[in-house]
């Protein structure tokens, strides 16, 4: 390229980086594996993979998977100690999207957890697969 181009078309090329960068990003932040719904049933039912839900309690409470437990993405760091005993367990943590559970990932894989994944699509894939959702607070 030379740099007339360059100089030219400078606010595309910077577009078309920075669109570039919103794809990778969420991979980016992934510190767990993605898991498909499929995936995440069968380390629910052969590994007892145990569903940590990073959502606000309000969209918990609007559905979530069976048996998942809810901690806010805001509020992990500060009851990371309620996951200790569950440090050598498969962990799979769900969020409406994957940046939060991705987030939630790298918070947990920082602390030493080591068997971490995320559902990938978060709850709307797992939804779309017509899998079993509970509603209501339990947590």
């Amino acid at each position: 390229m030379s740099v007339e181009f360059i100089q030219n078309n400078i606010f595309t090329i910077v577009i078309a980086v920075i669109s570039g960068l919103m794809l990778f990003w969420p991979g980016l932040l992934q510190a767990g594996r993605l898991l498909s719904a499929q995936q995440t049933t069968q380390r629910i039912n052969h590994d007892n993979a145990v569903i940590i839900d990073v959502r606000e309690a309000q969209e918990f409470a609007g559905g979530h998977l069976p048996d998942a437990r809810n901690i806010p993405f805001k509020e992990l760091a500060g009851r990371v100690a309620e996951l200790e005993k569950l440090k050598e367990k498969p962990l799979i943590l769900v969020c409406s999207s994957g940046v939060r559970s991705g987030r939630a990932c790298a918070t947990l894989k920082k602390r030493g957890f080591t068997d971490l994944a995320c559902l990938d699509g978060g709850v709307p894939a797992w939804e779309r697969a017509g899998l079993p959702m509970t509603r209501g607070q339990k947590t």
